[in-house]
């Protein structure tokens, strides 16, 4: 009898000898996971709880006050309005642009390697050079754009000064930043799709746009759908081009939430309030996105 259990342990500890080396393999990821992406959400959350000094360290607890305090305050109701406006601004329009370069870019053109340079480019430059390059572009005075309107007897425009174009410039500036990566990504799903179909409709008489809506776009769904989600969670979380373009004004109508956000732990020193933001945005982007896998991805064809 002890003999028989003496033989089963041993089985057990090998068959779980391949979970013992997927953890092994796996390990540098959680150790990296946990110092950079674990520990800092679960701290935040902590902090949230707390009022804090200026050093960031947690000095009287208030439970929920700090949520009841940011939910109240019109500053961060602003700040939401703004957020949501920028997201609605940036994703159907980022997304259509890359699309619409992506099947330009797909056709068998002379010289179209030239072009999917161009449209990729964007990829190859950080936040802070292109904010820095759309700085000059919008200069009321001596900017490009104004410089062409007044080509056609247009005045010139406060971009970055007014609050009604304000926000929309900083939309701008991050489609044209976020369009390299899209147009990439959609490229390479339309290289992807078996030219098998196209052939075949193509011989019963098909024509271009009804390849490209019953064929293309049912075959790129996938893709879509990631290129969606990725580009609706990286407007929440814009930043750079806020900071180096605007710094959240005028009168507020750019200060976005990850802005907020720094403003209130590294200029006003309120860490609490911060991390109940901090929060607040998590928990929303976390709830959005769920919502888009439950019914965008029944649009979705997988082949």
């Amino acid at each position: 009898m002890q003999q028989y259990r003496v033989e089963k342990k041993s089985t057990v500890w090998q068959e779980s000898k391949n979970v013992r080396v997927a953890m092994l393999y796996l390990l540098p990821s959680i150790v990296l996971f946990s110092i950079f992406l674990f520990y800092p959400m679960l701290r935040t959350i902590y902090l949230s709880f707390f009022l804090t000094d200026a050093q960031g360290t947690a000095a009287l607890f208030v439970g929920l006050e700090n949520y009841l305090y940011i939910l109240q305050s019109s500053q961060f109701q602003k700040s939401m309005l703004s957020t949501f406006l920028f997201v609605l601004y940036t994703v159907p329009t980022g997304v259509i642009l890359a699309l619409f370069l992506a099947v330009l870019a797909n056709e068998k053109i002379r010289g179209i390697g030239l072009f999917r340079t161009l449209f990729s480019s964007t990829l190859g430059m950080s936040v802070a050079a292109s904010s820095v390059i759309w700085l000059f572009l919008f200069h009321p005075t001596v900017g490009i754009l104004n410089s062409f309107l007044g080509l056609f007897g247009i005045g010139s425009i406060p971009w970055l000064l007014d609050p009604t174009w304000a926000l929309i410039s900083i939309a701008v500036t991050t489609v044209w930043m976020n369009t390299g990566f899209s147009f990439l990504i959609l490229l390479g799903g339309l290289q992807n799709i078996d030219r098998h179909l196209y052939e075949s409709a193509r011989i019963d008489g098909a024509g271009y746009f009804y390849r490209l809506f019953r064929i293309t776009l049912p075959m790129l769904s996938p893709t879509m759908f990631f290129i969606i989600t990725i580009t609706f969670i990286n407007s929440f979380q814009s930043f750079g081009q806020v900071d180096i373009l605007t710094r959240g004004g005028p009168a507020e109508s750019t200060n976005l939430i990850v802005y907020s956000i720094y403003q209130d732990a590294f200029i006003n020193y309120q860490f609490g309030t911060a991390s109940a933001q901090a929060v607040i945005l998590f928990a929303m982007v976390f709830m959005l996105t769920l919502i888009q896998f439950k019914f965008g991805e029944k649009k979705v064809h997988y082949q």
